[in-house]
């Protein structure tokens, strides 16, 4: 019987009994690695992890969303209606930030350098598990023709694997005759995996819009990986990621785009980091 937890624990997410009969491979997850910052919940999981559960669900022929938690998305989810959906959906909530990792270090929790965890983290393990076992994986974004070079460049190095790219181009309004055209290829791909790399928020609502038009693959926001595949942005070194400064290679690399990201939004986080700080003091403080 689930018991209130104690001390850090106290910042873990309690478990919801329709959840564990939906997601049987969280069942088998420790209660700590499932924890609550800034009002939100993710998982501490290893790249290893995440792709360990890519392929049970693809063995199992079931639909699972993996979502990831970055400060950009911790900024535009109270801002974003329907963007919620999505992670009420995910079975996985990747955390996708070194300073958040180390914020949750603050608080006491059980967080490690390696719990950093996004596409660029774990692409090369990927596509060499889809190689050897064959998967079928398409991509949903990015400007027209990148997501075709990307496909034809993963093709041409892991041949054993299926991979297939589809523009982001498109009217997403649900009911469009583009966002149908789009639906329509990718039940007739029947991806085991489903990339969708449409930036934030539009990827997660156009994930939560069409759940049920979608084939039960493994479905991930990834936002611009394909175009690293193409060569039409670079990856910031994985030192950087692993430091925590890859935000600067990328504001110095689209300083435009990229500034109120960076600079202006996680101001608006400081109110909910501190009264996650406080709690935590609280706790600390409680006898055990």
């Amino acid at each position: 019987m689930y018991q209130e937890p104690h001390g850090a624990d106290a910042a873990i997410a309690p478990p919801d009994r329709r959840a564990r009969e939906r997601r049987p491979f969280r069942q088998q997850r420790r209660p700590e690695e499932r924890v609550r910052i800034l009002g939100e919940t993710v998982d501490l999981m290893r790249p290893e992890e995440v792709l360990l559960h890519v392929e049970r669900c693809i063995e199992a022929g079931r639909r699972s969303i993996i979502a990831n938690h970055n400060l950009h998305s911790l900024y535009l989810l109270p801002r974003t209606p329907g963007m919620r959906r999505l992670y009420d959906m995910a079975d996985v909530v990747e955390l996708d930030s070194t300073p958040l990792i180390h914020f949750t270090r603050i608080l006491g929790l059980h967080s490690r350098p390696f719990h950093r965890c996004t596409y660029l983290d774990w692409r090369d393990q990927f596509w060499s598990m889809a190689n050897r076992k064959g998967w079928r994986v398409l991509y949903v974004g990015g400007a027209d023709g990148v997501a075709t070079t990307a496909a034809e460049r993963l093709s041409a190095r892991y041949p054993g694997a299926v991979i297939k790219g589809l523009s982001g181009y498109f009217d997403a309004t649900p009911g469009s005759l583009g966002n149908t055209a789009i639906l329509a290829a990718v039940r007739e791909f029947q991806p085991n995996v489903l990339f969708v790399g449409m930036g934030m928020p539009r990827q997660e609502l156009w994930i939560a819009d069409n759940i049920e038009a979608l084939p039960h693959a493994v479905i991930l926001p990834v936002g611009a990986a394909f175009d690293y595949e193409a060569g039409v942005q670079k990856a910031a070194p994985r030192w950087m990621g692993r430091l925590g400064v890859e935000w600067l290679f990328r504001l110095f690399s689209d300083p435009k785009r990229l500034f109120a990201r960076y600079c202006v939004e996680p101001w608006f986080l400081i109110g909910p980091a501190l009264g996650d700080v406080r709690d935590a003091m609280r706790r600390r403080k409680k006898p055990h």
